[in-house]
Parts: structure tokens; C-alpha cells; sequence
């Protein structure tokens, strides 16, 4: 029965993220919070600039194994992110007051995982990046929940693929994704089930890739777990079903 379970953990755990709302936050030097907000993908339809049409597609690049790990001609492990429309991540960002230079801007998904940004790369991104696109629409699937990745991060390079090479050129090193620590892959930038977008004024400090808590809407929000009753062996079953979520959570990062 428990190897039935974390079989079934696994298999449905890719279903079980999907978001249709985004968190805002302008968080100070300090921690404490300036400003904030919570947007659904309707109202980032029908209120902000809309960035993709619904049948271009655009690509990201997973690592390169055998050759220039750079692959700057970009030809080959290239990731589909289908037909996507959005909104930008610039404009979120003006909604709770805008970063500034020196800022950082943190995308973070409701499975804990993050990514961070510089304020030149949201707010002036070389053609080659493109916009940081925030997608909640793919031609085929639609919107979330039926669009399996959504909300979901895509970089909108001039020629629809933003590849290793083009990270290279256009992050900071502390921004770049690597797979494994070694190969460089675009493809672990492209966040899905974006739940949470915060400024860090003066930059962020923490640790890079993640897990990293949600910021709750307000200190009210903040409440303590209730204790659950002792179970024999349930904390070796809790250990094990943790273990092979995180592996699964890897898989789809690379």
C-alpha cells in the first residue's frame, strides 16, 4: 500500500501546482513589507499589455552533453513552452511600486521553488532575453488549470528561443541556471505554477534555487499548524514520500 501511494504521489504531483493568481510584494531593506497585492490571470488579461498571441511559439534550452556546453549557435534541447500569452513581470512589479536599480526581483512557485532577477534584466532586457513574461494562456491547453504549467515563467527572446548562450550574454552570473553545477540550461528559468512575485529592495541575500516560504498577505494570515496525532512509523513513511517528491521536483527542474 505505501509503495502504491508514493507511486501515485509521483505520478500526480505534476497536476497538483497549477496557479491562477499571482502574490505582489515590495518588501524593504528592513523585511518589512511597503507594499503588496494578489492579481488573477483575468484581471492581467483584461488590465495590462498582453505579450504573445497564442500561436508563436517560444523556447528555452535544456543542458548540452556532448560539445560546446554553450552551444552558442543554439542547436539542439530545445523546450517547448507551447503558445503562450502574458504579462510581463515589469509590469506586475509597478503595481506594488516598481524596483529600482540595485533591486532584485524574486518569481517563486507554490512548490517552493524561486528564481531571482536583477532590475536590469526585468526592466531593461537586452533583445536577445527579451521580456520576463509572466504566461497564463497556451494555445492548445488554454488557461490554468488546463494549461499543465501555468503560471508559468518564459523568456521572450527576439527569436522566440532563449538559449544557454543568450544567458550567458544576458545575466549575472549569481542569475544563471545550471543543471547539475555544471551545464548551463535556460530551460530551469522557465518557473511554473508562479505563485509570488517580490521586490527585494537593496537585493536579495538569500540562498539561490531554493525552497523558499510564500510571504503571507498580511500578519494576520500567519497561523500555527495543528498538532496531528502520532501514527507508528508514519514519520519513516513521511521521511520516504518527502525524499521521492524531491526527486521528482528535480526531474522537472533540469
Amino acid at each position: 500500500m505505501i509503495l502504491l501511494l508514493l507511486l501515485s504521489l509521483c505520478a500526480t504531483s505534476h497536476a497538483a501546482g497549477q496557479t491562477t493568481s499571482v502574490h505582489l510584494v515590495k518588501q524593504a531593506e528592513d523585511g518589512s513589507v511597503m507594499n503588496e497585492t494578489t492579481v488573477t490571470y483575468e484581471w492581467m488579461e483584461e488590465n495590462l499589455p498582453v505579450y504573445g498571441d497564442g500561436i508563436v511559439h517560444y523556447y528555452h534550452q535544456g543542458p548540452v552533453f556532448e560539445g560546446d556546453k554553450w552551444d552558442l549557435n543554439e542547436t539542439t534541447n530545445f523546450k517547448d513552452k507551447g503558445a503562450v500569452k502574458g504579462t510581463d513581470i515589469r509590469d506586475l512589479c509597478d503595481l506594488v511600486g516598481g524596483a529600482s536599480q540595485g533591486d532584485d526581483v524574486m518569481i517563486h512557485a507554490s512548490d517552493g521553488y524561486h528564481v531571482e532577477f536583477s532590475y536590469t534584466n526585468v526592466y531593461d532586457p537586452q533583445q536577445r532575453q527579451g521580456p520576463i513574461v509572466l504566461c497564463w494562456y497556451e494555445g492548445e491547453a488554454g488557461y490554468p488549470p488546463d494549461y499543465f504549467a501555468g503560471m508559468c515563467l518564459v523568456f521572450f527572446a527576439d527569436d522566440c528561443i532563449f538559449g544557454n548562450w543568450d544567458m550567458h550574454e544576458c545575466l549575472p552570473v549569481k542569475s544563471q541556471h545550471f543543471f547539475g553545477d555544471l551545464s548551463p540550461s535556460t530551460n530551469g528559468l522557465s518557473v511554473k505554477w508562479v505563485d509570488e512575485i517580490r521586490i527585494y529592495a537593496g537585493g536579495y541575500t538569500g540562498d539561490a534555487g531554493g525552497p523558499a516560504k510564500s510571504m503571507p498577505t498580511s500578519a494576520s494570515a500567519v497561523t500555527s499548524a495543528p498538532e496531528s496525532s502520532q501514527v507508528p512509523g508514519f514519520g519513516v513513511v513521511s521521511a520516504t514520500i518527502g525524499l521521492l517528491l524531491a526527486v521528482c521536483i528535480s526531474r522537472r527542474r533540469r
